[in-house]
């Protein structure tokens, strides 16, 4: 079975983040930020393509909204192509990496930028069901294809 999309866009990755005094001082308290969340997320690896997400822009910093004091993330990921079998298994990873990541207080919504893929709201519904994220990490299978696209974030 080949490649859903067998040559991607490439884009230029972002500068990394400055870190300040400030950020390294444990006795401050942040708010979190949509380049933070971007941080976390840019590094996963595609499913088909040993490239991150951010290089494919799958993911971008202007497509992540953070309400902290709300405790609401929500991020919009774009398909590389309107039909790409691997989108729901992108959406996973990335929600399962924000899960792993934040606090627990977070209510985290991951779905694909409107208009960007055939079945979007399909994908969208099984995304923001718990029961079937939480099914999704029980299936061995499953979980060590998610493992190997979070490993490299």
């Amino acid at each position: 079975m080949g490649l859903d999309n067998e040559n991607p866009t490439l884009f230029e990755k972002s500068e990394e983040r400055i870190v300040s005094e400030k950020d390294l001082d444990d006795n401050e308290v942040e708010e979190f930020d949509s380049r933070e969340i971007f941080d976390l997320i840019r590094g996963i690896t595609d499913p088909e393509h040993p490239l991150s997400l951010e290089e494919l822009r799958v993911v971008d910093q202007n497509l992540i909204e953070v309400e902290d004091s709300m405790n609401i993330v929500k991020v919009l990921f774009t398909p590389t192509i309107p039909h790409c079998s691997m989108a729901t298994l992108i959406g996973l990873s990335i929600k399962v990496r924000l899960l792993w990541c934040l606090p627990p207080r977070f209510k985290i919504s991951v779905t694909i930028t409107p208009g960007t893929h055939a079945s979007e709201h399909a994908i969208n519904k099984q995304l923001d069901d718990k029961e079937r994220v939480a099914a999704a990490l029980e299936n061995t299978h499953l979980s060590t294809v998610l493992n190997k696209c979070i490993a490299t974030a």
